[in-house]
């Protein structure tokens, strides 16, 4: 970190330029050319379920705190619960044809200090690794770090979970070290993994972003030419 000296010689942090507190991420539709997101209102439940049915497995339900869904009440009664959330802020993610494929969520949201996190992710299978879910996460990225003028974004996650911080490291989060016994979920302790990304390495990471989601970036049977590390 850049620092400064003070009259003690002791060195501290730069001074904070930008206007605090940030605003408040508004809760609204954000669409791009892969994907939409839309606040997350009951009406998603059916969709919602349908997406997540193909993970006969269960596995995609190990990490959250949620228990896997059975019924139609069971999505209805999440989704019921999102739509009047505030933090988190659950988005229902779409794809271009308007096929409900996951949901993800603001938390953590702390404009005094311009600080928010992405989590709270739940993608069916189908979603996974393409275009649409990376648009997903740039969307909320370019919300909070470019149009409100957010300092840090974070992404935190069992330390256990192997694809999820892969995920973060793709997407261009710099790994800050593992919080050990950080919280209880599902009877069991969970260490967490801290990633974060700061405006000043948004500055970087967001041309490759634009060069990856460009449908040029893309063959005739949708597989990505170059991937999102090797753009700029």
């Amino acid at each position: 970190m850049t620092s400064r000296m003070n009259e003690h010689g002791q060195p501290i942090g730069l001074p904070v330029t930008c206007a605090l507190p940030r605003p408040r991420p508004a809760h609204i539709p954000l669409a791009g050319h892969w994907a939409t997101l839309t606040p997350t209102r009951e009406s998603d439940a059916q969709g919602l379920l349908d997406a997540f049915a193909e993970d006969t497995s269960g596995k995609g339900w190990t990490y959250l705190p949620d228990a896997p869904w059975i019924s139609l009440a069971d999505a209805t009664a999440f989704c019921r619960m999102a739509q009047g959330s505030a933090d988190p802020m659950f988005y229902t993610v779409t794809d271009r044809a308007g096929v409900i494929s996951g949901f993800l969520s603001l938390l953590r949201i702390d404009p005094g200090v311009g600080s928010v996190e992405v989590g709270y992710i739940h993608f069916a299978p189908r979603l996974q690794r393409t275009p649409t879910a990376t648009e997903a996460i740039f969307l909320l990225l370019s919300q909070c770090l470019d149009d409100l003028g957010y300092r840090r974004f974070e992404w935190k996650c069992d330390a256990l979970n192997a694809p999820s911080r892969a995920a973060a490291q793709r997407f261009g989060f710099a790994p800050e070290g593992v919080f050990r016994n950080a919280t209880v979920y599902k009877g069991r302790s969970r260490d967490t993994a801290w990633f974060a990304m700061t405006d000043g390495d948004w500055q970087d990471i967001r041309p490759r972003y634009a060069a990856w989601l460009s449908p040029e970036n893309f063959d005739d049977k949708g597989q990505q030419i170059k991937r999102l590390q090797d753009c700029g």
